[in-house]
Formats: structure tokens, C-alpha cells, sequence
């Protein structure tokens, strides 16, 4: 093999390395999870969020449709803290689904993913 050949060949594991570590480390949603208000043509998407912690919807009046087109599953709660409300625990929205919600409920204000 000759010098110039090996030298790129250990470039490109280099730059691999570094690409590996630079993904992993700091954990995020891979896709867009998508909100929409009732009647609403004004979407919100996230996209590369944090795994950790509560995330608020940047609605004023919340969501009632929602698109998770990432690879994590997440669970939707109607308080802008993530804490359970009166009509009970999260809404859990699976990886490549939908949810809408009912027209009496509460908009969602807040979510979280599952890990």
C-alpha cells in the first residue's frame, strides 16, 4: 500500500471516529414530531430533541393533532410541566404514529420521551 493511499484510508477511519462520538453524545429524537392546533393550519415541529427531560409545545392554545415521525416512542400530557392533570396520565404516541384529540378533551401543552 503506498503512503499517500494509507494515509487517507486513515483519515477517513479518523474522520468516522469522530463522527461516531459526535453522534453519541448527546442523546436526541431522530425525525420530526409535528403538533398542530384544533382547526389549525399552523404546524410546530421538532426535530433533534433532547432525550432528558419535559418540552413544552410552542403553541399558545396547545395541540390537538400530533405526527411522531421519529424513532422514539413519547407520551403527551395536557399541563405544560409533564405532571399528570386531572383527566389522568400522559397520552403514549408510539414511533410512526398519530394521535388527535378528542373534541371535549383538553390540547396537549407539554411532552416527554419514553426511554
Amino acid at each position: 500500500m503506498s503512503q499517500i493511499r494509507r494515509i487517507g484510508v486513515m483519515t477517513g477511519v479518523a474522520a468516522l471516529l469522530l463522527a461516531g462520538t459526535a453522534c453519541s453524545a448527546g442523546r436526541t429524537t431522530v425525525g420530526m414530531l409535528t403538533f398542530r392546533g384544533h382547526d389549525s393550519p399552523v404546524e410546530v415541529s421538532y426535530s433533534n430533541t433532547s432525550v432528558q427531560g419535559c418540552h413544552r409545545i410552542g403553541m399558545p392554545h396547545g395541540a390537538t393533532h400530533v405526527a411522531n415521525n421519529t424513532l422514539v416512542d413519547v407520551i403527551l400530557y395536557r399541563t405544560p410541566d409533564c405532571r399528570p392533570g386531572e383527566q389522568g396520565d400522559g397520552i403514549y404516541v408510539a414511533t410512526t404514529l398519530s394521535n388527535v384529540t378528542a373534541p371535549s378533551s383538553l390540547p396537549w401543552r407539554s411532552w416527554s420521551v419514553v426511554h
